[in-house]
């Protein structure tokens, strides 16, 4: 179910509106009349749910160096270099 809650209500009841979001319910925010964001429940993420998304695509299952194939891949993205940002 979705629930509606205007920009004052949301900011207001934060807590009680992530109470309803944990409870699996979708948070609709309007400023006026006009929708801005919904706020859903967080997707979980799992190798098994990856798995499970690749068999029903009609993939390969995933091998036995898979996961050291991210790990390897994410260092690479981690180490970019020096932070373009840090002087200024």
């Amino acid at each position: 179910m979705v629930h509606a809650a205007g920009t004052t209500e949301a900011s207001r009841n934060f807590s009680g509106l992530l109470d309803l979001i944990a409870a699996g319910e979708t948070i609709r925010i309007a400023r006026g009349n006009e929708p801005i964001a919904e706020v859903a429940p967080a997707r979980r993420r799992t190798g098994a749910d990856l798995e499970a998304a690749l068999l029903a695509a009609g993939l390969p299952p995933l091998d036995e160096d898979f996961e050291q194939d991210v790990a390897e891949a994410v260092a690479l993205v981690a180490d970019e270099g020096a932070d373009p940002w840090a002087d200024v």
